[in-house]
C-alpha cells in the first residue's frame, strides 16, 4: 500500500531537493517555483505547512507538479523524504 499522508514540511523538503525554489510564503502556505532547464516550462506549487495534508490537497499538489499518477508521485515523495 502506498503512503498518502505527508506533512507540508516533508513535501517541501523533497521538492526543494529536486530544484523547486521557495518564492513566497503567505500564512501557512509556501509557494515553490520550478523551471525546467530544457523547455523553460515553469511550475508554481503551493504547499500548506500542515502536520498532515488532506488527500484532496495532496492530489492538487501532485497535479501542480505535473504528476500523471498520484500514487506514483506519493511513492516518489516517500522514497525521497
Amino acid at each position: 500500500m502506498v503512503r498518502t499522508t505527508f506533512s507540508g514540511r516533508e513535501v517541501v523538503t523533497v521538492l526543494r531537493s529536486f530544484e523547486y525554489q521557495p518564492v513566497s510564503r503567505r500564512g501557512s502556505h509556501v509557494r515553490l517555483r520550478y523551471e525546467h532547464p530544457e523547455t523553460d516550462e515553469v511550475r508554481l506549487v503551493d504547499v500548506p505547512q500542515h502536520d498532515e495534508i488532506a488527500i484532496g490537497t495532496l492530489r492538487s499538489i501532485a497535479e501542480q507538479c505535473g504528476a500523471d499518477d498520484f500514487y506514483e508521485w506519493c511513492r516518489w515523495i516517500d522514497e525521497h523524504r
